[in-house]
């Protein structure tokens, strides 16, 4: 195999793998990692040849972290790692690792982190690039645990793994009038999404209004606010990426806490797995609960009540310099 360095004269070549092999999320797109400011991230993406077919993805970047010279997979993403061509075999998924050992080596790199996404987003149930990861001496650094929710091929059926509070729930929030619709309101949403996480967190959102905008408009059929509206007034939030064809990631979820009684997020969420089941969807990523694998026990209460179980989202390293 043959490891190049990603140039701007690749754009096309690497989206039109992700699109060919039906592989990789909407985070390996170059599309998605460009929103970035150019100075934000150090890009050092890779692409691995084999016989001069492209065989794999890498979407990469460089820090410095005390000293080190750290390959990231990539920094402005919720996860990376290889996006491969289909049914790849587990000999040519070793060789992949170890190229990647050998570059990283051949370059001066110290270490090599990489967050997987969980294996349910992978199109091919397989935990080949696992395995080859840690026969290569990678190690898990952590493993943070998201929410995950199967969804019925109905929702009168994915209804029935509701707890009866939950169902109860989103017949009160039918009742008192709300209602739910997609909006590009942004701006309304964020200041709720920004207070919620300052009382609750004392943190601010990963993105900028401006930032979610611009997101919003480079994926408008992928990135999709859903709202939940009381006399036209948004009460309650949810901010969708639409990772694959089959699974859907919230990656914020926020309400005006004034309207908490009226269970907007249920009803909000009863809505949302309507609408993705009849566009194919199959999987439902409320995201992590933990925090550096510290549970939030309340957050996964409150997402087990919709029947959603947990899932590892890992990220493993390898050190170069032992």
């Amino acid at each position: 195999m043959e490891v190049k360095k990603y140039r701007t004269a690749n754009v096309n070549t690497w989206e039109q793998f992700l699109i060919q092999e039906n592989m990789g999320t909407i985070f390996h797109t170059r599309k998605f990692l460009s929103y970035h400011p150019k100075r934000r991230f150090l890009d050092h993406s890779l692409l691995f040849y084999k016989k001069n077919h492209l065989n794999a993805v890498f979407p990469a970047a460089e820090i410095k972290k005390q000293d080190k010279k750290i390959l990231i997979s990539h920094p402005g993403a919720s996860f990376g790692g290889f996006a491969t061509k289909k049914n790849i075999s587990l000999r040519d998924t070793f060789k992949l690792v170890k190229n990647l050992k050998s570059y990283a080596t051949e370059h001066k790199f110290n270490k090599i982190y990489i967050t997987l996404p969980p294996i349910v987003y992978n199109p091919h149930l397989s935990n080949y690039i696992d395995f080859a990861f840690l026969k290569n001496d990678f190690t898990y650094q952590h493993r943070e645990v998201s929410s995950i929710l199967q969804l019925e091929p109905s929702i009168e059926k994915t209804l029935k793994h509701f707890r009866p509070s939950h169902r109860q729930a989103v017949r009160k929030a039918q009742r008192k009038g709300l209602q739910i619709r997609e909006s590009v309101d942004y701006k309304s949403f964020y200041k709720i999404l920004k207070k919620n996480l300052k009382i609750r967190h004392d943190v601010k959102p990963a993105h900028t209004l401006k930032e979610l905008c611009l997101l919003n408009k480079l994926f408008p059929d992928r990135i999709v606010l859903h709202c939940a509206m009381l006399n036209n007034k948004m009460i309650a939030g949810v901010v969708n990426f639409m990772v694959n064809p089959k699974v859907i990631l919230a990656f914020y979820i926020s309400h005006d806490e004034r309207f908490q009684e009226l269970r907007p997020l249920n009803l909000l969420f009863y809505s949302i797995f309507n609408q993705a089941i009849k566009n194919g969807v199959t999987t439902f990523d409320f995201g992590i609960f933990t925090v550096k694998e510290k549970p939030n026990f309340g957050l996964a209460r409150f997402k087990e009540n919709f029947g959603a179980t947990g899932i590892f989202r890992d990220t493993l390293e390898l050190n170069l310099t032992k």
